[in-house]
Parts: structure tokens; sequence; C-alpha cells
């Protein structure tokens, strides 16, 4: 999964690293995947929202699909947008009401994979 270098949250660099499955595919199927990528980037463009809220958005949705590679992904770009830990896990309080504890335990555990520099690859 893609995960965030710890140094990232003291202002350091971010590595992510992604997984081999999207590698293969992004290799295997190279425009498929720019036109996956240019139309998340264009939605998040389409409107008011800042990137910081979009990946907050996009993360939330994740936790209700119980999409690991999803929260880990946009825990790291929320996090690379400027949100902090506590804004993160706030969401996942917030969530435990409309998806459940299970999802949201979960995802606790997986956005402190990031958060610690965990993130499987």
């Amino acid at each position: 999964m893609i995960h965030l270098n710890p140094d990232k949250l003291k202002g350091g660099s971010t590595m992510a690293e992604y997984p081999k499955n999207f590698l293969k595919l992004k290799e295997q199927y190279p425009e498929l995947v720019r036109a996956y990528e240019s139309a998340g980037e264009l939605g998040r463009r389409a409107g008011p929202l800042d990137s910081k809220f979009t990946h907050l958005a996009q993360m939330a949705a994740c936790v209700a699909l119980r999409s690991e590679g999803g929260v880990h992904s946009h825990t790291r770009r929320a996090l690379e947008a400027g949100a902090t830990p506590s804004e993160l896990y706030h969401i996942l309080v917030v969530l435990i009401s409309t998806t459940g504890f299970p999802a949201a335990a979960a995802a606790f555990s997986w956005v402190n994979d990031v958060i610690q520099g965990k993130g499987k690859a």
C-alpha cells in the first residue's frame, strides 16, 4: 500500500511507495491509469473545495467501502495537503455512527499505518 515517509510529519519530503499491483496495472494499461488519475484530478478541481478537504472526503468514502488501499492513499494525500493527524482521527470518530464501529476501527489502524510510516508496500 501507499505510505508516508514519517519525516513528512516533521516537515520533510515524502517518498510514496505504490502497491506492486498498481504499478503492474499502470505498466500494462498506461492510458487507462492516466485517464483514471485525470478523472480524480478534474473532480477535485471542479468546485470550491480545497485539496485537503477533497482528500478527507475521499478518505471517508474509502472507510465506508472498507478499502485499505484507498484509506492509505487519501490519508497520505490529505496529510500532504495540510491535514493533521487529529483531523484524520476526528473523521474516523464521526464515521462510527455512519459506517459502524468495525469499519471505523479498521480504518483507525490503516490511518495509523500511514502516520507511523508502516504502510504496506
